[in-house]
């Protein structure tokens, strides 16, 4: 068999998705380990040492482990999959239900949201825990990223026999695609953050057999995401 040439191969690499997730996952718990074993000991050389000094400076070394385990188990919950155990929720009691934790995560924010809520009577099959999870993600993302002057818009409503959660938020730039929204884990990386926030978003709309879209309105100068998820059969 001939060799291939150089024009025929490609120099980048294509891993699957799978495999990548296995990989991190395998690498962040190794490290844990690893981490769990050097608090371990640093606990041990606390107890037998006296001196105050060092005893402080010894306690922040187990914070900084502490903070970079508690990192490490954020990138693996990202990762992990999502098994969603749907109950019976009226869709309004969810929306105060979020509405509430998003005062209590984001104190400072919360009051530059904007709510319309006609959720009527719906009833929805979900997983109250995840569904919050994902939405809060869309909230954390819309007031970290390049956000513009103006309050998010947040709105429930039912449309032809569907619950739809929109979150309009104010930028003036945006250039990225929406094509592939939450299909692009890794992409956009920075200090603390690795790109999975809305890949896992994507897994628990779609684990309640929904879907989530976004489109950039250059006009109205606003990122609009929408969730969408079926209604419960069952009436309130």
């Amino acid at each position: 068999m001939a060799e291939p040439s150089r024009k025929e191969r490609s120099d980048s690499l294509s891993v699957p998705w799978v495999d990548t997730v296995r990989f991190i996952r395998q690498l962040s718990h190794d490290l844990r380990n690893h981490l769990n074993a050097i608090e371990l000991q640093s606990a041990y050389i606390s107890e037998l040492e006296d001196d105050a000094k060092l005893k402080g400076e010894v306690n922040r070394l187990r914070e900084m482990i502490s903070r970079l385990t508690s990192t490490l188990q954020q990138v693996s919950g990202g990762l992990g999959e999502v098994k969603a155990n749907l109950i019976s929720y009226r869709a309004s009691d969810f929306v105060e239900d979020l509405r509430k934790k998003i005062a209590r995560e984001f104190p400072n924010e919360s009051a530059e949201i904007s709510w319309d809520v006609k959720p009527g009577n719906a009833v929805l099959n979900i997983d109250p825990q995840l569904l919050q999870e994902a939405i809060m993600e869309l909230f954390a993302n819309a007031f970290r990223h390049d956000r513009g002057k103006g309050a998010l818009a947040a709105e429930a409503r039912i449309d032809k026999n569907r619950f739809l959660f929109t979150l309009r938020e104010p930028k003036i730039r945006f250039e990225l695609s929406t094509e592939n929204w939450g299909r692009e884990p890794l992409r956009k990386v920075s200090h603390g953050h690795y790109g999975l926030g809305l890949n896992r978003v994507r897994t628990i709309l779609e684990a309640h057999g929904g879907e989530i879209y976004a489109q950039y309105e250059p006009r109205a100068s606003a990122l609009v995401t929408a969730l969408i998820l079926p209604l419960s059969r069952e009436k309130a």
